[in-house]
């Protein structure tokens, strides 16, 4: 059940008093090796010897993507580049990739922490893994595939995309467990539905979704329509890649590994510390990096820690779902709202699918709404005009009801919103 029961079930105290060893000495070793963090210590006129408690952590400054946009490439690296083995990397909006810097130890480390992840979540020796993340200088295929090999599970690095050949392989190699983004299980059970393959024809019996939001109705669909168990896990390429944190089978928050990171929860406004169990922006500080260790880094997703031992018996302290980001959140005439809450309100309609986009526009000094979504093919071909029109109203009275403002739902035929083999695009602004 456990990878490593002595970590996974250390006492709170136990957890707390290893955690603020660390953390003592991460700061010590960030101010002597990072320009960043001693310029931001001097100008506070602060010595790293003060932090002495978790509770000292909030005296610290943060740190944002923007830092490290700033000190690109290796304003951030703690470690002399003849001891970086390994470098990946984010996409960059400005066209300047965000990097993150491994050293053999960290290598090391990652594979510990993917490995504690795919054992709680059910992978073991005899299982199937196939990797259709993407191999790219993005780190979730890499994470995956080091905690299953480390398993000694069956490695399939199929990447993303070739999302025939994707059924093909798990048809003919018996795959068990598909690791990829929720949006693309959905891109994949469609093809089966196209191609004729049911999923009792599989040997699938877990999914492990992450790089983009999974709401409860989006995991309903994916474990129907797959016939699996849909776990979440959790990463960010600035800390490393996936191995922060993963749901286990009790599907009650994910677990964080907290002897490699620290996690809090601030006010994304005033960024003043909320107490356990208030949702606000999740904070890490890495607790064992050598190549690139960041201090209270803001994640920008918003959700909430609980810190009660979870049902499979791990003490470790868990956050809750994902349920958006600071800097997507969307407010329409003074109401705030994330593009997953509108998920959730669509998905609570058996006649849609959960493919959709939001288009945000002006009309006049007003911004405007409209959601493009699709329903199953055999809705569309089989419902009147007037029933079609009659799950509009329905769709848009339930979206002001429960998202406080109206949208204008535009039903579209299926398979007419592009398909994602990574990342879907939820929102496109035209503002």
């Amino acid at each position: 059940m456990f990878w490593d029961e002595k970590i996974e079930c250390l006492s709170r105290d136990e957890i707390v008093s290893k955690k603020e060893k660390l953390l003592r000495e991460t700061v010590r070793y960030a101010y002597k090796n990072v320009a960043f963090y001693r310029d931001q210590f001097d100008a506070r006129d602060m010595d790293p010897g003060q932090i002495r408690s978790i509770d000292d952590i909030s005296s610290l400054p943060f740190t944002t993507k923007l830092d490290l946009r700033d000190n690109y490439p290796y304003g951030f690296c703690a470690v002399p580049l003849s001891r970086i083995v390994r470098v990946h990397a984010s996409s960059g909006t400005t066209g300047k990739p965000t990097p993150v810097f491994f050293t053999k130890s960290d290598m090391e480390n990652w594979t510990i922490s993917m490995a504690r992840n795919c054992y709680m979540v059910g992978i073991r020796e005899k299982d199937v893994c196939q990797i259709a993340f993407r191999y790219t200088l993005f780190t979730g295929a890499f994470g995956h595939h080091l905690g299953a090999d480390s398993i000694g599970a069956t490695v399939i690095p199929t990447s993303s995309g070739q999302t025939e050949r994707q059924i093909m392989m798990m048809q003919d190699f018996g795959t068990t467990v598909i690791h990829c983004t929720p949006s693309y299980a959905i891109t994949i059970a469609e093809r089966m539905r196209e191609m004729g393959i049911h999923k009792g024809d599989l040997s699938l019996r877990l999914g492990i979704h992450g790089a983009e939001p999974m709401s409860e109705e989006l995991r309903g669909e994916i474990e129907e329509r797959l016939g699996i168990t849909a776990l979440r896990d959790y990463g960010m390429t600035e800390l490393g890649g996936p191995g922060t944190s993963i749901e286990c089978p009790e599907k009650n928050g994910y677990h964080i590994n907290e002897d490699f990171f620290h996690p809090e929860i601030i006010d994304p406004d005033t960024c003043k510390p909320l107490p356990n169990g208030q949702t606000g922006e999740l904070v890490f500080t890495t607790l064992q990096k050598e190549a690139m260790p960041l201090i209270r880094y803001r994640s920008r997703d918003i959700t909430h820690l609980e810190t009660e031992t979870c049902g499979c018996g791990r003490t470790l302290i868990r956050h809750g779902p994902i349920i958006g980001r600071s800097d997507d959140m969307l407010i329409i005439g003074g109401v705030n709202f994330f593009p997953s809450q509108l998920e959730c309100v669509m998905l609570g309609f058996e006649e849609i699918e959960p493919h959709y986009v939001i288009y945000l526009k002006k009309k006049g000094r007003l911004d405007h709404v409209s959601v493009a979504v699709e329903t199953h093919p055999d809705f569309w071909a089989n419902a009147p005009g007037e029933k079609i029109a009659e799950l509009v109203q329905k769709i848009e009275t339930k979206v002001k009801n429960d998202i406080g403002f109206r949208m204008q739902i535009k039903i579209v035929e299926p398979l007419t919103i592009p398909r994602s083999e990574g990342k879907a695009q939820r929102v496109v602004d035209e503002r």
